[in-house]
């Protein structure tokens, strides 16, 4: 059986080809490290970007929870608010027809009568002429 030998190239018996390809080998294999931590790098990078977004839609997700909590409790308020106006303008309404009864009685009898004055309902609550009442609370704590 017949060998068939693989024909000497010139890099093979000359020795500065080796030293040549010896710095080709080994220019190879520090690129191909280079290239192997630039792709654990650029992994390293995505895996903290999505660890991010994760981080990021779920503060999102509480934000906006609070956002909707706050909110219905604006409305409540704000309904509530909407059923206090309501009812003074309707005790000052009341109060406007029984201090124009008090100014009847008091033309018709001739007697002085105390008549309170009517706040303005537009006021602001803490402008409104009113007498001081203490505030009584309890804790259960």
């Amino acid at each position: 059986m017949a060998t068939v030998q693989k024909p000497a190239s010139s890099s093979d018996s000359d020795p500065r080809y080796a030293n040549i390809d010896e710095k080709k080998r080994k220019r190879m294999l520090s690129n191909r490290e280079s290239a192997r931590r630039s792709r654990m790098k650029k992994q390293k990078l995505l895996e903290d970007l999505v660890n991010e977004v994760s981080a990021l839609q779920k503060n999102n997700t509480q934000i906006c929870e609070k956002i909707k909590f706050t909110t219905q409790r604006f409305v409540k308020m704000e309904a509530s608010n909407s059923v206090l106006r309501a009812q003074v303008f309707e005790l000052t309404e009341s109060l406007q027809s029984l201090n124009s009864l008090l100014h009847m009685v008091e033309d018709v009898s001739g007697y002085d009568v105390d008549i309170p004055e009517i706040p303005d309902p537009l006021m602001k609550p803490w402008q409104l002429p009113c007498a001081t009442q203490p505030i009584c609370s309890t804790f259960d704590g």
